[in-house]
């Protein structure tokens, strides 16, 4: 559903091979949407079949060579599509809030030890994506298209935020509970 408007959106940004945009989905496009690299080249065989990218011609045909992937106008009209269309949000599900949820009845072994590495895993994509914030949004760059990519990083930044102060609630509360095993 939506990786392949993830990945049409990328190859409009720049034509790109699947290892190009593995690396793009892992720098930039990695706070609001992953994908693994199998994922990526089973969706681009797929858009490709279906008529919405095609591979750039090679100046050098051989086998084992990257392909470059760009955008067609049927996958444009695709993208602008589903862009424009109204989507409800989706419910968030969490195992970690369903597993504090369970401590309540069949207690709390291990589980400050995994919101600690939680916060710890939290603290340092927060500070990734503080270094992308300072590095490819210096004062100034205020186009519409820089705007709307920043709105998206800001995104990302208020979410890990919101996870590192709830983290750091939850192990506050860690500490003022009573020994106890199980409810």
């Amino acid at each position: 559903m939506s990786l392949p408007h993830a990945i049409l959106t990328a190859l409009l940004e720049k034509p790109s091979s699947g290892l190009d945009l593995t690396r793009r989905f892992d720098r930039s496009i990695g706070y609001f949407w992953s994908a693994t690299h199998q994922q990526i080249y089973r969706e681009l065989g797929k858009l490709e079949a279906e008529g919405l990218i095609r591979a750039l011609p090679s100046e050098q045909p051989a086998r084992g060579q990257k392909k470059s992937y760009e955008v067609l106008p049927a996958g444009r009209a695709e993208l602008a599509r589903w862009t424009a269309a109204s989507q409800d949000p989706k419910p968030h599900r969490d195992a970690l809030l369903l597993r504090l949820r369970a401590a309540a009845v069949v207690g709390t072994a291990g589980l400050e030890a995994d919101l600690r590495r939680h916060l710890e895993l939290h603290e340092r994509q927060l500070a990734e994506y503080r270094e992308i914030d300072e590095r490819d949004f210096p004062p100034g760059r205020d186009s519409a298209q820089d705007r709307l990519r920043h709105l998206v990083l800001r995104a990302g930044i208020d979410l890990e935020t919101f996870w590192t102060q709830w983290l750091r609630r939850a192990l506050a509360e860690f500490d003022d509970l009573p020994d106890r095993e199980a409810g």
